[in-house]
């Protein structure tokens, strides 16, 4: 098992990701002695469907405190109660684990409010693969387990996608229309690392602008893309709205468009903004990251200056700049230079894939990937 980097909670918990994400691995590996229920198991779920207390049953001869997993508990949400009601009489602690919270959410997973954390697992990043890390690979095909431990990851992604379709979307009966749902993806996988322009998605796809939305938060409740909102700074200019989206792994983006080969040089720049931005979650959900909020920025006035990302805690911030050239020009800095009179702007990186490290005379720091992803593997990305 390739190491992970998420370690187990000492209660109960909600374990979220995208499927192929390694959660049944994780679990395994960290949870040897738990008694295991797996919803996916169709006998299981039928038999829980029309008898929920054979469930009960099963968990009576769970002795008192021990874990218990239970697998794609999105599946059957109404087993939350029970789940509630042994935590409280007999002290077992679970580990649920899904690749939906949409389901959840709607039934009710506030019965385990502070019963139950959350966690979530990511695709593999740079300090999890060490030394097996190539990112020309990372950016091709992506890296979920089951496509990086795969030999065949073009058509591992493939039957992944058509899962996704097949037993996310129509098996949970998450939309009415498939066919537009069908079309809707691959406009959207198009719009990685864009703003968000429903009502151009909604034209492209034949659906109204009303059902775009929905349909970008079945991605974000399916945790395959995320929506990352305009920083307000209130600088000057007026900031921009409308939030970028960002999917969870470049390989799921370059199947769904039927991208082949190796990406072409604006392709490779959407990949590694959008492949930045999934390790800077990560290490913020992990807590490695102390930050609070992770945003973009650019002025509203038409022009093309920008800054990828702002970092937030409380009053605290500092911008990331994400560039894909090995060579560094002048133009390179100007979203940082624009966003300097930020009050409480701490550091301005500009992060790239050549070799150079240095400061600029007005501060602006220069940062390769590899120390990049040294730097939050050490913590000392972020001030202290």
């Amino acid at each position: 098992m390739i190491p992970r980097l998420l370690v187990p909670p000492k209660k109960s918990f909600f374990l979220l990701g995208p499927r192929g994400s390694g959660k049944t691995t994780w679990l395994k590996h960290h949870f040897k002695a738990a008694t295991r229920f797996d919803l996916l198991d169709e006998a299981r779920y039928q038999r829980y469907l029309a008898d929920i207390t054979s469930f009960q049953r099963e968990l009576a001869a769970v002795p008192d405190g021990s874990w218990v997993v239970i697998d794609e508990v999105q599946r059957l949400p109404s087993l939350l109660n029970e789940v509630h009601r042994q935590i409280e009489d007999r002290g077992l602690r679970f580990s649920l684990t899904g690749s939906s919270a949409r389901k959840l959410r709607r039934a009710g997973v506030n019965l385990l409010a502070g019963r139950a954390v959350r966690r979530t697992m990511y695709p593999l990043c740079p300090e999890e693969l060490g030394a097996d890390f190539d990112l020309d690979r990372a950016l091709s095909s992506g890296t979920l387990p089951v496509v990086w431990t795969s030999e065949e990851p073009e058509d591992t992604l493939s039957a992944y996608v058509q899962l996704y379709l097949k037993e996310e979307i129509q098996g949970e009966a998450l939309v009415r229309n498939l066919p537009g749902f069908a079309r809707f993806l691959p406009i959207a996988a198009l719009s990685h690392g864009q703003l968000v322009n429903a009502a151009g998605i909604a034209r492209d796809a034949g659906v109204a602008r009303t059902t775009v939305l929905e349909y970008l938060s079945i991605l974000e409740d399916t945790l395959l893309a995320y929506r990352v909102p305009a920083f307000e700074g209130k600088l000057r200019v007026r900031e921009r709205q409308h939030p970028k989206l960002f999917w969870v792994d470049p390989g799921i983006v370059r199947t769904i468009t039927r991208s082949r080969g190796a990406p072409s040089p604006e392709e490779r720049g959407r990949l590694f903004e959008g492949f930045v931005y999934m390790i800077l979650r990560l290490y913020m959900e992990l807590g490695k990251l102390d930050i609070d909020e992770i945003a973009y920025w650019a002025p509203g006035e038409g022009g093309r200056t920008e800054v990828d990302f702002v970092l937030s805690r409380g009053d605290t911030r500092w911008a990331i700049e994400v560039k894909t050239s090995a060579r560094l020009h002048e133009s390179s800095f100007a979203g940082l230079r624009a966003i300097a009179p930020l009050p409480g702007l701490q550091r301005r990186i500009l992060l790239h894939l050549g070799d150079e490290h240095g400061r600029t005379q007005d501060g602006i720091e220069t940062l390769s990937f590899p120390r990049f992803c040294e730097a939050l593997a050490t913590g000392t990305l972020a001030p202290p």
